[in-house]
């Protein structure tokens, strides 16, 4: 079983305590990684504001090393792959899939580094200024918390990490304790691409202690946390003055017209769904369908489930791999038993197979007042409901305490358009899952689901200060 060291101030380190790291599929450690302690963050903020104060980097300089860590990560991707099903569980394809994503958001990130940029402001178009020049700059905050979930180690890593370096800034990154071997990996090859010592830590560790230690320490001047609406609100609570940006989940909401495609409805609803065993944070869990073609819609959805395996994330054939934990499995398991005592009708799966591994599920004659629909199930879990007039679903898509993506299948342009108006939601997605996101585009949702924007444009924007500099030509 391999050992990892962490990272600090460009130093490896043990720390004499070990986090194991547990295979999804099998439930046995395959790694394990030393364990930060509250001393240890300390320095890491302390090494981070050093690095950025006394150690700036230009923005070509920035360039290079993403483009670098880009053209490293192309040679290591299957390597990174691997790790990533093993401590996330998901299948080998759709880790390789997520290590692709991170090669772009590297490049994204060299591009948008040489792009921060002012504007003048005319300031002389305001009677009584003729003789002022104004202009404004943005310049990095300095050090920035980053705090990652487990669903995706290295491309939710890659959201935070890589603005942040982008803009300026330097980082303390603490991954979560389930998917930590990920975040080595992205240390490595940022330190490989030639990024200098204190402008990545990695201090792996419980929340209680690590997670407190960073936000009670005053010189981290930015927080990004993905994660629980529950440490999410204690983050804005004790973060002060001090900004964060906060993606907390949703419980995504899918409409379906009866004027839309069937068979692109069905394929994209189950098939988000159900990848990375359905812990999305804009996984497809609720699904509206026009009570006229409920039918038919459920009969293609129930065909194609029947054909999902579930099992081994890295034998090619397997569609779905293993939950987290085998807590979250029973965890899920007793949400679906409850739905189905409250009325709901368990048309497929419901049940855990075996360790981690849960059956792809859907339900019917689901209703708003049940767990399944308005709490977020994080599961390979798919709820169906009915509307009869398009008001009625737009009216129960934002019946919701989560607002981060939507999804809408129609082929009138009207209907889309008002979708578009009335859903309160970050994004809406008209033809297509509400997990489609662009990783160089705006992401981030209202309401419980969070404050804030990622995507590497967005997200420098949130990492840098503006300023205003005016000048006195007289």
């Amino acid at each position: 079983m391999k050992k990892y060291k962490i990272l600090i101030n460009g130093e490896w380190i043990e720390t004499g305590k070990w986090i194991d790291v547990v295979d999804k599929y099998h439930l046995k450690p395959f790694a394990s990684i030393a364990a930060a302690n509250a001393d240890l963050v300390g320095g890491a903020v302390a090494a981070a504001d050093k690095a950025w104060r006394e150690k700036p980097l230009t923005p070509f300089q920035r360039y290079e090393i993403l483009m670098n860590s880009g053209e490293i990560l192309k040679r290591r991707q299957d390597e990174v792959a691997e790790t990533i099903s093993q401590e996330v569980g998901k299948t080998f394809k759709e880790a390789k899939v997520e290590a692709g994503r991170v090669i772009n958001n590297f490049i994204i990130a060299a591009e948008e580094s040489k792009r921060i940029v002012g504007e003048i402001i005319p300031a002389d178009a305001i009677q009584g200024n003729e003789n002022r020049f104004c202009f404004t700059m943005r310049q990095p905050k300095g050090v920035i918390g980053c705090i990652t979930p487990f669903n995706f180690p290295f491309n939710l890593v890659a959201h935070k990490v890589c603005p942040a370096l982008a803009a300026g800034n330097a980082v303390v990154l603490k991954p979560a304790s389930a998917t930590p071997i990920s975040s080595v990996m992205m240390c490595e090859i940022l330190e490989e691409a030639g990024l200098p010592a204190g402008y990545i830590n990695l201090v792996p560790g419980a929340g209680e202690e690590i997670g407190h230690a960073l936000l009670e320490n005053q010189d981290i001047a930015f927080y990004s946390f993905t994660g629980s609406p529950k440490v999410g609100k204690e983050i804005a609570q004790k973060t002060g003055l001090r900004q964060c940006s906060l993606e907390l989940g949703s419980n995504s909401g899918v409409i379906v017209t009866a004027d839309a495609s069937l068979d692109l409805a069905v394929e994209k609803c189950l098939r988000m769904a159900m990848a990375n065993a359905g812990q999305v944070c804009i996984s497809v869990q609720r699904v509206l369908v026009e009570e006229k073609i409920k039918n038919d819609f459920m009969d293609l959805m129930l065909e194609k489930v029947k054909e999902l395996k579930v099992g081994d994330p890295f034998d090619p054939e397997t569609d779905i791999g293993p939950m987290i934990s085998e807590k979250e499995a029973l965890r899920t398991e007793a949400w679906v038993e409850e739905a189905a005592r409250q009325g709901a009708l368990v048309l497929h799966g419901g049940k855990r197979i075996k360790g981690a591994l849960f059956e792809p599920t859907i339900i019917d004659q689901i209703t708003s007042d049940m767990k399944m629909w308005c709490e977020e199930v994080f599961a390979p879990v798919l709820c169906v409901a009915t509307f009869k007039e398009f008001d009625e679903a737009l009216q129960k898509i934002n019946d919701s305490k989560y607002g981060l993506q939507a999804g809408v299948f129609t082929s009138n342009i009207n209907k889309a358009l008002e979708a578009a108006k009335v859903i309160q939601t970050g994004g809406v997605i008209i033809n297509d899952a509400p997990s489609y996101r662009v990783d160089n585009g705006p992401y981030g949702g209202i309401k419980e689901s969070g404050i804030g924007k990622e995507g590497v444009k967005y997200a420098i924007e949130e990492m840098t200060n503006l300023k205003v500099i005016a000048v006195n030509l007289n």
